[in-house]
């Protein structure tokens, strides 16, 4: 009957029970196509770079030729039918109209070759071929060449470095030709090929199941946060409707009868819990039917469903036991709304919702495993994408589990030294 009691508070409010299942929907539908066209613009809409060439050499040339080639580049060298010079492309830049300019300084060209040329007459010299070759002549003090990047300044940190490693890649090719090509015109065998093709090479081994690859994408990392998310916020309404009873003075009739708190709580556990369970499965088959008809991934579930409903279950488990601690304790509406919210945005923050754990500084990768949206969300992940057994999950269903013992023990606890007192 307490079950049933639950039940009927939340029929009377269907408005909220509405929004209690909508919103999450609209979030992860949200959150996941934001992400996504981020990753598609990252990987198949080419970005427009400045190209301010100073040099007008041979290294100029192979960087324009490079940079055309890029899948990720498209160059710019014009703005309104004008060469751009470095101060127009640090101004468009700085304003954001572009996120990157590449300044190539003058002389490069020349003076790599120049840089090269001593090197290499250096060396063949002490290798004793001074005298089948030009006597070395008095070396010049050639000043190392910068070639200048201008970012937006509203440009993440891992597009800078990606970024300055592909252009420093290239440019470490360029001057491994320049050197070949130099001791060619030294030895005099300008017919000899060397083979510029990278001789170690990486290649990323993915993890097959039932001889398939499994290719992570922004679907799988994000219905499993935002759904833990959504379960978590169950914070609220629960919490609001403990602090109800107790305001109105529901909760004292409660326990006129003959049946102790824990029954109370207990009825409250198994509504909400259903209530977790419901919306789990609708974000999955939101993930699975709808994503696909608008431009999204599907969710592939194959095998998983089963160890996702556990995790799923344990998860609403925690976040039950926070919300009863939270209703027993908070004394007003105002006081239980505004801390739950909050504190659901806090835990989700430093559970790696939003950022990565390993993206985090050591001592927030620390605090993040006090977080029980951490525990569930890396559980979920083990289970969608590392594909593990339930027994290498139990660990961290059982601290989720855990959390709901200590938060209503410490909710019960609380609850009647209050009443004796």
């Amino acid at each position: 009957m307490s079950i049933v009691k639950e039940f009927l508070l939340l029929k009377r409010d269907l408005g909220g029970l509405i929004i209690l299942f909508v919103m999450p929907l609209v979030l992860v539908i949200t959150v996941t196509l934001i992400q996504d066209s981020t990753f598609k613009a990252a990987t198949e809409n080419k970005i427009p770079i400045l190209l301010v060439d100073q040099d007008k050499g041979s290294v100029s040339k192979t960087v324009f030729e490079n940079l055309q080639k890029n899948k990720f580049f498209s160059v710019v060298t014009q703005i309104d039918n004008k060469p751009i010079t470095e101060a127009m492309a640090r101004e468009n830049v700085y304003k954001g109209k572009f996120q990157l300019a590449i300044v190539i300084p003058k002389n490069l060209s020349a003076d790599l070759q120049a840089k090269i040329d001593q090197n290499v007459q250096n060396i063949v010299s002490k290798m004793g071929f001074s005298d089948a070759v030009t006597a070395p002549q008095p070396s010049k003090v050639i000043q190392q060449k910068e070639v200048k990047l201008y970012f937006d300044p509203a440009v993440q940190l891992s597009f800078k470095n990606s970024v300055m490693s592909s252009i420093d890649k290239m440019i470490s090719q360029i001057e491994t030709k320049s050197i070949y090509t130099t001791f060619q015109n030294q030895f005099g065998e300008e017919n000899a090929q060397f083979e510029q093709k990278s001789f170690i090479t990486f290649k990323e081994i993915i993890p097959r199941i039932n001889n398939k690859e499994i290719l992570p994408n922004s679907v799988q990392h994000n219905v499993p946060a935002w759904t833990l998310f959504a379960i978590f916020f169950i914070v609220i309404p629960l919490s609001i409707n403990i602090v109800k009873e107790k305001s109105q003075g529901t909760f004292v009739r409660l326990l006129t009868n003959p049946v102790s708190n824990l029954v109370v709580i207990m009825g409250k556990t198994v509504t909400y819990l259903v209530i977790c369970m419901i919306q789990f499965y609708m974000m999955v088959a939101v993930a699975i039917f709808l994503f696909p008809h608008i431009g999204l991934p599907s969710l592939n579930i194959e095998g998983h469903l089963f160890l996702m409903s556990v995790v799923a279950l344990f998860s609403g488990f925690a976040a039950i036991g926070f919300g009863i601690l939270l209703g027993t304790i908070a004394g007003t509406q105002e006081q239980s709304a505004p801390f739950g919210a909050t504190s659901v945005i806090i835990l989700a923050a430093i559970g790696g919702v939003w950022v990565p754990v390993f993206a985090m500084p050591k001592i927030m990768q620390i605090i993040a495993k006090s977080s029980p949206m951490n525990w569930g969300l890396e559980a979920f992940y083990d289970v969608l994408l590392r594909n593990v057994s339930f027994f290498e999950i139990i660990p961290k269903i059982s601290l989720l589990f855990l959390f709901f013992i200590i938060t209503t023990s410490i909710a019960l606890y609380y609850d009647k030294k209050k009443r004796t007192v």
